[in-house]
């Protein structure tokens, strides 16, 4: 083959995840900050930020998961089985913040607190879920011959809950800037003020993760660490340190949309960072891109409907945050 197809197919994969992080995020950040909001008027202008947008976000998440099943089906049969647990509990969370959304607004004054309650926990299961998930991927699933060899629990590590964690705090961050973007008046300074002290908390995690991460396996110690690949991995640390400045420095300005841009640009450099680490493992350190992959056949086939539908989906997102685009305003919602 001219093309190798398993690694287009694996970056594409890694760009549907890191556009579902980064799109759905800062939806399940804001129903993670939900308890912070000082009133039901703000509750209820958090949820008319998103609510135009909030499905679509989803999209990325079923392309991603059924791309894997798909196109690199022996790391499915393998990864399922160790993340049934976390991947169930995300599953439910969405299924709750779902049902928010749409029975929120009829719900009675005197009830509603039921469902800001349940917007608040499913967010943060989803959140600390597949943060959880992405700490059992990095520090690696016990593989035998073809097939998980672990138990039930192996995914419930110190080093998986402090990626759960992190990945709250980011999502939180998210939906902090972006609040700070969508809001105005005593809202946005209050919410500027969240994305400060969340930011500070991101990057501590940030630090502690990546000095985490290569204790864990000697191959990421090797990539991070020795000549010459240290010259390839250390802008990684840098462009951490130059978006940590851009982010705090904008949130004392008035350009309400550099802090939300900032976070982004946090998220991908240390998506990049994970990336760097784990190739060319599909399951680290046992299976690579090139073994768990379909068929040469298979892959040529679905990278065709592929080249058809992403590039409708990506119109599609990018017209509906276009049409929604601009302030919410208490008085004005999408319900």
């Amino acid at each position: 083959m001219i093309f190798d197809l398993a690694l287009i197919w694996a970056l594409l994969i890694a760009t549907a995840v890191f556009l579902y992080v980064v799109l759905d995020g800062f939806d399940l950040g804001l129903g993670i900050l939900f308890p912070t909001a000082r009133s039901k008027a703000e509750r209820d202008t958090m949820m008319n930020s998103v609510a135009p947008v909030w499905d679509g976000n989803e999209t990325w998440l079923v392309l991603g998961g059924g791309g894997l099943y798909a196109v690199f089906p022996l790391a499915y049969a393998v990864l399922m089985p160790a993340l049934y647990v976390p991947i169930m509990a995300m599953l439910f969370g969405l299924i709750f913040r779902g049902v928010v959304f749409e029975f929120r607004f009829k719900a009675p004054a005197h009830r509603q607190w039921v469902w800001d309650v349940a917007f608040f926990l499913g967010s943060l299961t989803a959140a600390l879920a597949q943060g959880i998930a992405l700490g059992a991927i990095i520090q690696g699933i016990d593989v035998e011959g073809r097939a998980y060899a672990g138990g039930w629990l192996d995914w419930l590590t110190p080093f998986s809950l402090l990626t759960g964690l992190a990945v709250v705090i980011g999502y939180a961050l998210l939906g902090a800037t972006w609040l700070v973007w969508k809001c105005e008046g005593p809202m946005q300074e209050h919410f500027r003020e969240k994305a400060t002290v969340l930011g500070a908390l991101l990057l501590a995690m940030i630090a502690v993760v990546s000095l985490w991460t290569p204790a864990l396996h000697p191959q990421f110690a090797e990539r991070w660490f020795e000549f010459p690949q240290i010259f390839y991995t250390a802008p990684v640390p840098l462009f951490v340190v130059a978006l940590a400045v851009l982010l705090f420095s904008s949130l004392r300005s008035t350009r309400d949309g550099l802090p939300f841009l900032a976070s982004l640009g946090l998220f991908l450099v240390t998506f990049v960072g994970l990336g760097v680490s784990l190739f060319p493992y599909v399951v680290p350190t046992s299976i690579t891109i090139w073994q768990a992959a379909a068929p040469d056949s298979s892959l040529e086939f679905l990278l065709v409907g592929a080249a058809v539908l992403i590039p409708m989906i990506l119109a599609y997102t990018g017209y509906a945050y276009w049409v929604f685009r601009g302030k919410v305003r208490p008085d004005e919602g999408y319900h």
